[in-house]
């Protein structure tokens, strides 16, 4: 369904610093890294796409968080979504609901939220039952 995401930031160096960590734990890797653009790419082992990007917009004007927009990223388990929240928060991220089941979704639905650095609102989730 997606080819990519891209989350506009204004700090590169500390998106990196936030994103490294928290999507190296959900198992993507780094694809490529600019810099000098700045822009950075990661994705899921031997598949090409989806991908997920930081960096300037486009445009050249400043990054801003939009109003009810979220990236939600699958975990393995239960366990995966702790960790990847908890990351986030040693790494400058802001909790905006703590680990947990979430059943007004389904019944098996474990989600953690939270704000980059910058604003940009993230779930990590488990679909999985325990």
């Amino acid at each position: 369904m997606l080819s990519h995401v891209f989350i506009g930031v204004n700090d590169f160096n500390r998106a990196m610093a936030f994103y490294g960590p928290v999507l190296a734990h959900l198992g993507l890797v780094l694809r490529f890294t600019e810099p000098a653009r700045p822009w950075a790419g990661w994705q899921t082992p031997g598949v090409a796409r989806p991908l997920f990007l930081v960096g300037k917009p486009f445009d050249g004007h400043a990054a801003h968080p939009g109003n009810g927009a979220m990236n939600a990223l699958l975990a393995v388990d239960r366990a995966a979504v702790d960790a990847a929240h908890a990351l986030a928060l040693h790494h400058g991220g802001r909790c905006e609901g703590p680990p947990g089941l979430r059943p007004e979704y389904h019944a098996n639905y474990y989600g953690a939220y939270f704000r980059d650095p910058e604003g940009n609102k993230l779930c990590v989730c488990c679909h999985d039952a325990a």
